[in-house]
């Protein structure tokens, strides 16, 4: 009779021989980031080389924007087309690779990419692991598989400024995406789309804040209900003929029920279509019909946008008129200065701030702006009720506020650390005073 030691050390073997299963060689690959550039119309105005992993309409490739600073990501678009292609996945997000970087999907089921000096920019870290293959799917996930097909690591997981179709935010990870930097630079930028137990939330981000700012926030889930765990980017088709789709965002709560949010009805299929926060802090929907060559991307969703199915107005974005401007009816109106309201250009800016000793007794100057509002005052009236020289008393001693937005109805005071867009309203007891 076999003793149980025995057995049980086989059965460790056999887990232990899984787990470091290798990877036919007929499955790794290792392509090398040199040769001509790709001639196709792609985002950012970069130059970019294709790499030989493709599953329509989406294809791996090393872009780059500023010379010799490579990313390997995953473009959608087709080549038939004169339509731009555009970039829904970054791997070396803000670790830039050069000339002859490499990537390789070796034995031991790793993907590495390593610069031109050998050093790792990028890995999935699924070495010895039970990989047994690399594969990309039809809905741009990119995934490695162990012998019984289940996904060891796949990129839906990891994702940068963008959501595809079947791809979701969960709560327990990851449960959100950041904007990109600038057109340029394609590091992790100043806003960020995060999924909370009972809301959808959108943050300016920066170093410079203790804190992320909000600027927009989604329904709210009651606990009845349970928390949200998870929300999906969906397409659908609406009828049989399945010539109308419907595109939502699909909430779904701990107790497994779930509900949606229409985000556009597109008359032809709509699982080309892409959720992205965009560097100036916007977020919308992209969908790519196949059947035309030009012009085949379309908005299909702009949050900012009510021409375009958006619950809001443009001039809510922190920074539609740069680091400072008064914006009305979509438009940047208006340059604030201590003279009154000039007219607005890319050069207005926040006064230059002296250097803040809050140790001294040095008096603080303001100037006054009638009928405007911070973009956070639709989710944070501030504290209150407090009197206007008890807000201003706040602000001047406060090394970060760069002015106060005042409520004389309500004697609410929010202190700003961030100007950026002031949203023009009509109620002129709504005043801003900026600091000097």
């Amino acid at each position: 009779m076999s003793s149980p030691i025995f057995f049980f050390a086989v059965i460790f073997l056999l887990s232990f021989v899984a787990a470091e299963s290798i990877v036919p060689s007929s499955k790794t690959f290792r392509f090398i980031n040199q040769g001509d550039f790709g001639n196709y119309v792609v985002e950012y105005k970069a130059y970019y080389r294709a790499l030989p992993l493709f599953s329509s309409p989406f294809q791996l490739c090393f872009y780059n924007t500023t010379p010799n600073a490579f990313t390997l990501a995953l473009r959608i678009g087709l080549v038939e087309s004169d339509s731009v292609m555009r970039w829904v996945w970054d791997a070396n997000r803000g670790s830039p690779v050069h000339e002859n970087a490499t990537l390789t999907f070796g034995k031991d089921g790793n993907l590495v990419l390593a610069d031109s000096n050998g050093l790792i920019a990028w890995q999935t870290g699924t070495a010895n692991r039970g990989v047994a293959g690399l594969n990309l799917l039809s809905n741009g996930n990119i995934v490695l598989y162990d012998n019984g097909g289940r996904f060891i690591w796949q990129s839906f997981e990891h994702p940068s400024d963008t959501l595809l179709v079947g791809q979701s935010l969960n709560l327990d990870g990851p449960n959100r995406i950041i904007s990109r930097s600038s057109e340029v630079d394609g590091s992790e930028g100043h806003y960020s789309f995060v999924l909370h137990k009972d809301r959808l939330n959108l943050y300016l981000r920066s170093r410079d804040l203790k804190k992320p700012l909000l600027y927009y926030t989604s329904d709210w889930f009651g606990n009845s209900e349970g928390p949200l765990t998870q929300v999906l980017l969906n397409a659908a088709p609406e009828t049989k003929e399945a010539y109308a789709y419907k595109l939502t965002l699909k909430y779904f709560v701990s107790n497994s029920s779930s509900r949606t949010s229409l985000l556009g009805r597109p008359k032809y299929n709509s699982t080309s279509s892409l959720l992205r926060l965009g560097f100036d802090g916007s977020l919308k929907v992209y969908t790519y019909y196949d059947k035309i060559v030009y012009g085949a991307w379309e908005v299909t969703f702009s949050l900012f946008d009510p021409t375009r199915n958006g619950r809001l107005s443009e001039c809510k974005l922190p920074s539609k008129c740069g680091s400072f401007g008064v914006c009305e009816d979509e438009q940047c109106v208006a340059c604030p200065t201590p003279k009154g309201l000039l007219g607005w250009s890319k050069n207005c800016a926040p006064p230059m701030q002296r250097k803040c000793d809050i140790g001294k007794s040095n008096k603080v100057d303001y100037f006054k702006i009638v009928g405007v509002e911070h973009f956070m005052n639709d989710y944070s009236e501030g504290e209150g009720s407090l009197k206007l020289d008890d807000c201003r008393n706040k602000c001047s001693k406060d090394c970060e506020c760069l002015g106060f937005f005042y409520k004389q109805g309500s004697s609410k005071c929010l202190l700003a650390p961030v100007l950026g867009t002031l949203n023009k309203v009509a109620n002129t007891s709504h005043v801003a005073y900026i600091k000097l």
